[in-house]
């Protein structure tokens, strides 16, 4: 987690660039046998970058989850909910329109929404309104999918639900790229073949009770291992 260095979704490409390479080069000193960049603002500015610069394989979040909208839309209206940067890039758009050039793709940049999440407040009356909010101009074009484009935003899917209503299939980009590593992983014969459960080491550039309350949050579970280094 580069802590101290977020949020991506406002940063330049150059500096979104920068940072995660400094990341993949921490964690490949790791001897890692694979690397998720499990960031919709660095998937979508740094991916290939790491693809040609790593040996191992990588997965972005950006790419399976494009997939999975191509293949469960049917009006062919795909709506993407994201950050700033990961809007700019139209990243989902190109790779969408790689599927099928004739699906309507419509975007929607949603600063706020990673500042609700880092603050806990993923179900209350300003959160609802800031959703209505940003969904408003995205709901005119009657999509059938919509992507949360965003690793933060699906602790906000109870209230995106609320707004969208039960009909649009809501897309979350998590265990889209999950779904992925593994295959690749298959395909790679890369599988560990140990019975035993490995252990979930964390690696942070900056260390609070913060980062740990919404890292249990995230996680469904208590961080044992969390360790702060420094980078770049």
């Amino acid at each position: 987690g580069d802590s101290a260095r977020l949020p991506y979704g406002t940063k330049s490409k150059r500096q979104i660039i920068e940072f995660s390479i400094n990341n993949a080069e921490f964690l490949t000193s790791k001897k890692v046998k694979a690397l998720v960049i499990a960031c919709n603002s660095s998937s979508a500015n740094a991916y290939h970058v790491l693809k040609r610069r790593l040996d191992i394989p990588v997965i972005d979040v950006i790419t399976p989850a494009s997939k999975e909208a191509v293949l469960s839309t049917k009006k062919g209206c795909v709506g993407v909910l994201g950050t700033s940067a990961t809007i700019k890039s139209d990243a989902y758009k190109i790779e969408i329109h790689k599927h099928d050039k004739s699906l309507k793709v419509f975007s929607q940049s949603c600063p706020l929404l990673v500042s609700l999440v880092e603050e806990g407040w993923v179900s209350n009356e300003i959160t609802s309104a800031v959703i209505k909010r940003y969904l408003a101009p995205l709901m005119k074009k009657k999509p059938d999918t919509l992507i949360l484009g965003c690793t933060h935003y699906p602790l906000l899917k109870k209230a995106v639900r609320a707004e969208v209503g039960k009909d649009i299939n809501i897309v979350d980009s998590g265990p889209s790229a999950s779904n992925a590593l593994g295959s690749l992983l298959i395909e790679k014969d890369l599988l560990s073949n140990r019975k035993k459960e490995g252990k979930l080491k964390i690696f942070v550039t900056d260390l609070s009770e913060h980062f740990v309350r919404v890292g249990e949050r995230f996680l469904g579970e208590k961080i044992s291992y969390l360790r702060r280094v420094q980078l770049g």
